[in-house]
């Protein structure tokens, strides 16, 4: 079993998963050594992975067998499992829970294809759906507090198979930094009577200067204080604080924009390893005034050093104007 433990100087939690060291991919250095028949996430390799939770799939096709498009099955190698209670291991100023949440891979499509950005649109929208509905249900457990939708994509960015795929974790606490952002949005809203994002979104929107796409309702924008070069934020015009409450009707559109955003970044950046994480507010209360989801995007092509591991404070050496403009020029040749 895993342990969630806090550091008593930072706040700060860490899951200690010592099982995960097993992954027999963490030997490798290149992702790409995966072929057809060693990979699990292939169709007709369905016994290669646990038993699926949700699927996309042909109509009279059974659960664990071909005919799917997009296929939930829980990591075979967990951070953190749904089973167990949330028993306080507390040891002197050291704080741990046991290791219990949900952590869930999405696999995006039965062929072989490293790159989302290649991906039909309308697959990248099962694969919103499916993010949309895992939430709904996971949302159920009242020990599952803060969920994290997540990709990493390349070796540079964590991902240890190459075969394109996504990730879903749920703890049982909300993380120091994510209750932080949460902490000063709500301070926002309670000085200015108003969403910060939805305001940010109001002043991007005016400029321009860092806009590289806006749909009837989304904007895909690189953020005023990008940690990296070419970030980008995808954010619903429409206010909104949790994912899971999305419309079915809008995940054509914001299919369009995520894979529109990928496809950016391949021709800009020559195909750089990225992560994409999901912001979405914690379950509980719905429709609080105060949080705004979104999407952002982060591009691995330079690396974190010891300012940044030390400080928490990331230097960029690309203005986000100039990222802007770069991945603005990308859209208009599509």
């Amino acid at each position: 079993m895993s342990e969630l433990r806090r550091d008593s100087l930072t706040g700060r939690w860490v899951i200690i998963a010592a099982e995960r060291a097993a992954r027999p991919q963490d030997l490798l250095t290149d992702i790409h050594r995966t072929d057809a028949a060693n990979d699990p996430f292939l169709e007709g390799h369905e016994d290669g992975t646990p038993p699926e939770i949700l699927a996309c799939r042909a109509e009279g096709t059974a659960p664990n067998t071909p005919g799917w498009r997009v296929r939930v099955v829980p990591n075979k190698f967990p951070a953190l499992k749904p089973e167990g209670s949330l028993t306080t291991l507390a040891n002197g100023v050291y704080d741990a829970l046991e290791g219990v949440g949900a952590h869930e891979v999405i696999i995006e499509c039965p062929q072989f294809e490293t790159n989302m950005s290649r991906l039909p649109v309308d697959t990248v929208r099962d694969v919103l759906w499916v993010y949309r509905q895992r939430l709904i249900d996971l949302q159920r457990d009242p020990r599952l507090i803060c969920p994290v939708i997540f990709k990493n994509q390349g070796a540079a960015a964590g991902a240890s198979l190459a075969h394109s795929h996504s990730q879903l974790i749920v703890t049982p606490i909300i993380p120091p930094a994510i209750q932080g952002e949460l902490d000063r949005a709500l301070q926002f809203h309670n000085r200015q009577g108003r969403c910060l994002v939805c305001v940010m979104l109001e002043q991007e929107l005016q400029s321009k200067n860092r806009v590289v796409l806006e749909t009837a309702n989304f904007v895909l924008c690189c953020p005023f204080a990008s940690r990296f070069p070419f970030e980008s934020w995808i954010m619903p015009k429409r206010h909104a604080s949790h994912y899971e409450t999305i419309s079915p009707e809008l995940l054509p559109e914001l299919a369009r924009v995520l894979g529109l955003a990928l496809r950016n970044l391949e021709w800009a950046l020559d195909d750089p390893a990225f992560n994409f994480v999901f912001r979405s507010a914690p379950f509980g209360e719905q429709g609080l005034a105060y949080a705004h989801w979104h999407i952002e995007i982060l591009p691995r092509i330079t690396g974190i050093a010891g300012f940044e591991l030390g400080t928490g404070t990331f230097i960029n050496s690309v203005a986000p104007e100039d990222s802007a403009n770069i991945l603005r020029k990308s859209t208009q040749r599509k």
